[in-house]
């Protein structure tokens, strides 16, 4: 039996990745699937299994960068409704791995359930905010989650409590290939006064942030006590530029991907700006960038 046989209808090959990317960069994935529900996600991460061929996830990818010569292996996106409901019960929320982070944080603040609404302004997935532990200066996602529902490497599907888990800074022990859904406890509140602190998060987010016609990703992680944009810009490395590359004028820790850019022009900047922030003020910035 053949790696496609059996799904024709849902894997496709050289699949560009660039569309599937914020940056809008990077060669095709080998193999480019989106199951239609969570069977067929199981029968497919099997079936790689046993013809060894590696898979990877992919959510809306805008902490993504894909290299130049593409991604060998299957990519899966969660792109079907079957892997984004949102279900309110109470105080809890329970939301598919591919539900839109920002869909789960208005769901809540329309509920009345307080704290999320940090997380309004940042793009991505909630299986991507989980494995990550998104968050900002007012907390992370981690904190208010209590269970998950993962699938494993081997296509087992496997149910992780709260004592499973554990969250750091922009990392979580939620490494496995996919998260199917996740359970997240919240406070009562007034959704008055809720709405007005998204709306408030949103502004100040936006205004700081490359405009939204630009193709453009976050790069570092914040060390303690400091963020990476204020370091960049201490080292004077605001507008650097590396072929179609180059570091926002709004908030330096993004970086623009030009109509000229490749992704290696983005990997020859980051190492030039990791370099620098070094060499000048002495600390190592760590890459809060996915890069395949």
């Amino acid at each position: 039996m053949g790696l496609l046989t059996g799904f024709e209808k849902i894997v496709r090959q050289a699949e560009p990745l660039a569309m599937h990317t914020w940056f809008q960069l990077g060669g095709p994935a080998e193999y480019f699937a989106e199951p239609r529900n969570q069977d067929e996600l199981i029968a497919l991460v099997q079936r790689c299994r046993e013809e060894d061929v590696p898979v990877r996830v992919l959510g809306q990818g805008s902490n993504l960068l894909v290299r130049d010569e593409g991604v060998a292996g299957m990519v899966v996106r969660l792109s079907e409704p079957d892997f984004a409901p949102i279900r309110v019960e109470g105080q809890t929320i329970t939301a598919g791995g591919g539900a839109k982070l920002g869909r789960v944080v208005t769901a809540a603040v329309r509920e009345g359930l307080a704290g999320l609404e940090f997380l309004v302004a940042i793009p991505g997935t909630l299986g991507g905010a989980l494995h990550g532990n998104a968050g900002t200066h007012g907390g992370d996602i981690g904190q208010w989650t209590s269970q998950a529902t993962v699938i494993a490497q081997t296509g087992e599907v496997c149910q992780r409590s709260r004592e499973e888990l554990l969250f750091g800074y922009r990392q979580s022990s939620l490494d496995e290939l996919v998260i199917l859904e996740a359970k997240l406890e919240l406070e009562q509140d007034d959704p008055r006064e809720l709405a007005r602190r998204l709306q408030k998060q949103w502004i100040l987010r936006k205004a700081s942030q490359p405009m939204g016609h630009q193709c453009a990703g976050c790069v570092f992680r914040n060390p303690r006590g400091t963020t990476a944009g204020e370091l960049i810009e201490a080292a004077g490395l605001k507008g650097t530029r590396i072929g179609g590359a180059v570091v926002s004028d709004r908030h330096a820790n993004f970086i623009i991907a030009e109509p000229e850019c490749t992704a290696n022009d983005v990997l020859r900047l980051i190492e030039i700006v990791r370099g620098q922030v070094n060499d000048r003020l002495g600390v190592s910035l760590e890459l809060e960038l996915e890069i395949w």
